[in-house]
């Protein structure tokens, strides 16, 4: 069992048979630093009346919404080192792909307007920017920082129904290359779309907005099961899932019923949201990670988590139920004397309750059968 984290600093209380002290730790915002290079950004058209859409941009979300979804590649700069995107987009906006510098990599998974992304210390410490907290979501999948927002939202700026309906009422655009190829380029506040200027009018390029902005080479998907199918583990896996966007400052923590008592122990705290300022923000969660040693060993471990109320201050609570607790206490009532024991808890943002789950997994289950039993209307005529 890993040591406890080295910034806590447990007190301890030793009345005659077992006592106890709990040590917060506080989880923090992870950032990334990003950069992006730039095209040229071509000749902007404008009009003070919204311009009617050209046949080439409504053919071009014809061809989309034909699509079982789209394939892209790329890049992205982040803490001044490139690192290859790879994403798998399906019609609804479904997402599944990877993050990846040499040996470096972490997984992405985008449903129901999230982006969350899950990889080992080593990419946190790389590319976090705070080192020290990239233990609180290490290994584990967190719902991707403010600083990553240029994939923030897969769905709405990847997805290729999304894309259809903004290619299909634009009325504005520039005429640019992708390589050597002409193209028109459409901005949009989520993303730059790039078409090809001669039929069949296939979309080439994204760049998606915010930072980071990831510049993706972007090809048909002509089978989606292969998507779904990899996609679906991954959101079962997103109960508990983090949120490094939320902060938190807990208060005085406490045992509650633990003395001599075989059935468990309960760590208790109370935590206040101190990021972000104002208004709670929507479905925010805060989550407890609680950890019980004695005598330099993990007796066990138990977490918990509550919605965050308008008052900013959460309830929290978790119990330790497990075997090692229950051997330990066994020894102790043999040996009269002081057994003092320790709890750590970490307090963090939490973007999925495990009771949400469900309805995600449902999400993909929809998306499963139209790929099993498509429509003909979403069968493409050709490859655009």
């Amino acid at each position: 069992m890993p040591p406890p984290p080295k910034d806590a600093k447990p007190s301890r209380r030793r009345p005659a048979l077992v006592a106890g002290a709990v040590v917060v730790v506080l989880a923090g915002v992870v950032t990334f630093a990003l950069l992006a290079t730039a095209d040229d950004e071509g000749r902007r058209q404008g009009a003070t009346a919204k311009p009617t859409p050209p046949e080439w941009s409504q053919e071009a979300a014809r061809r989309l919404t034909s699509l079982p979804g789209l394939r892209y590649a790329g890049t992205m700069t982040l803490a001044g080192r490139p690192v290859q995107v790879r994403l798998t987009v399906t019609r609804a906006g479904l997402g599944t792909g990877t993050l990846t510098d040499g040996t470096i990599s972490a997984d992405l998974v985008a449903i129901d307007g999230s982006t969350y992304v899950k990889g080992g210390t080593a990419f946190w410490r790389a590319y976090s920017g705070e080192a020290a907290r990239a233990g609180s979501f290490a290994g584990r999948w967190a719902k991707v920082p403010l600083a990553l927002s240029g994939l923030a939202d897969v769905s709405d700026a990847l997805g290729p129904r999304s894309i259809a309906t903004r290619l299909g009422s634009t009325g504005r655009w520039s005429t640019v290359k992708v390589g050597t190829t002409p193209a028109y380029r459409v901005r949009t506040a989520e993303a730059d779309y790039f078409v090809t200027a001669s039929a069949p009018y296939r979309l080439v390029r994204v760049r998606a907005a915010g930072q980071g902005r990831p510049q993706l080479a972007v090809s048909p998907l002509v089978d989606a099961a292969a998507a779904v199918t990899e996609l679906r583990p991954r959101v079962a896996a997103l109960g508990g899932a983090g949120d490094p966007t939320l902060r938190f400052q807990p208060g005085k923590p406490d045992f509650v019923n633990c003395n001599d008592n075989m059935s468990g122990c309960t760590l208790r705290v109370d935590a206040t949201l101190t990021s972000p300022q104002g208004t709670v923000p929507v479905g925010a969660r805060a989550a407890m990670r609680a950890t019980i040693t004695a005598e330099g060993r993990t007796l066990g471990r138990c977490t918990g988590s509550a919605p965050v109320p308008a008052g900013r201050t959460v309830k929290l609570r978790c119990k330790v139920t497990s075997p090692g607790w229950r051997s330990w206490l066994r020894a102790v009532r043999e040996t009269p004397g002081p057994h003092p024991y320790e709890g750590y808890a970490r307090v963090i943002g939490e973007a999925v309750a495990a009771s949400d789950v469900a309805r995600l997994l449902d999400l993909v289950d929809r998306e499963r059968e139209q790929v099993i039993s498509p429509s003909p209307s979403a069968t493409p005529s050709s490859t655009p």
